[in-house]
Formats: structure tokens, sequence, C-alpha cells
């Protein structure tokens, strides 16, 4: 069905491919009249979808950047005094973030929990490639207590 005012030839599905703002804002004003025959199911069931794959692929990108971090200080001995700071820094935004997300969707929290092992096991890849570390240096299993991870006062 035809519902856009710019162009009365276009349709909404058209809309989504060639002006999402647009589409966007029609499908809320199609929503709040509650015209939910002028709307694009397809393309709403889709945007709704990927949005929350994008929350929880951030909070799995964040943790594992987090955890990276939080290795970095504890592990390499010889850089700590160099990169400290950035560390440090690094660790209290990926928490806030974190916490953010995590506040916004409490659903996410079970997602955090069961993510931590594999997250963990990506960061600890991470940092020793980035260090050049001996893998026996940093611990398999998770080396910080779980509660203390989003600790905003931790540091190890």
């Amino acid at each position: 069905m035809n519902t856009n005012p710019l162009n009365p030839l276009i349709t909404q599905k058209q809309l989504y491919d060639q002006d999402f703002c647009l589409w966007i804002e029609q499908t809320i004003k199609h929503i709040k009249e509650q015209e939910f025959d002028k709307i694009d199911w397809d393309n709403v069931i889709e945007e709704l979808d990927s949005l929350g794959k994008s929350e929880k692929r951030e909070l799995k990108n964040r943790l594992v950047v987090l955890l990276e971090h939080l290795l970095k200080l504890a592990y390499w001995e010889t850089e700590r005094e160099y990169n400290q700071r950035n560390c440090k820094g690094t660790i209290r935004e990926q928490r806030r973030q974190l916490l953010l997300l995590l506040e916004d969707s409490p659903s996410l929290k079970t997602l955090f929990y069961d993510s931590l092992p594999k997250c963990y096991s990506d960061a600890r890849k991470i940092v020793l490639d980035k260090t050049n570390l001996s893998d026996n240096i940093i611990p398999i299993e998770i080396a910080f207590p779980v509660e203390d991870i989003l600790n905003y006062d931790y540091l190890p």
C-alpha cells in the first residue's frame, strides 16, 4: 500500500530501501495513528530482530575488551608502568558501558554470565598475541572473581 507523502508512487517496502529515515518516520506515524495495514511488517520485524542482535553483540564485544584490559593490567608486568593509565581508563569505560547496557536491558544479564567463558578465552588469546607473554602465565580459566568484573572499584 502506498503511504509516502513525498512520492505517492513509492510503497513502504520500497521506501525502506530508498530512504530509511523517512521509512522510520512513516512507520512511527502509522503505529501512532493505528494504521496497521499501512505498516511494512516484514522490515519492522527485521529491524527489531537486528536491534536485539546488536545489543547482544555490543555486550560481548565490550566484555572482551574489559577482560583484555583486566588481563593486561594483571599479567603484563613489563608494560604495566607505561600502560596502566590507559588500561584503567579502558576498564572503567567498558564497565560503565556494560552497566548501562544491563540497566537498559536487564534480560542481558543471563547472556553476560553465559558469555563469560568464551569472552574470557577470546580476551586471553588477544592478550597473548599482543604481549608475547607465555601462555602459561595467564590462567585458562577466568582469572578474576566474577562478581568483581563489573565492580567499578576492582582492579587486579
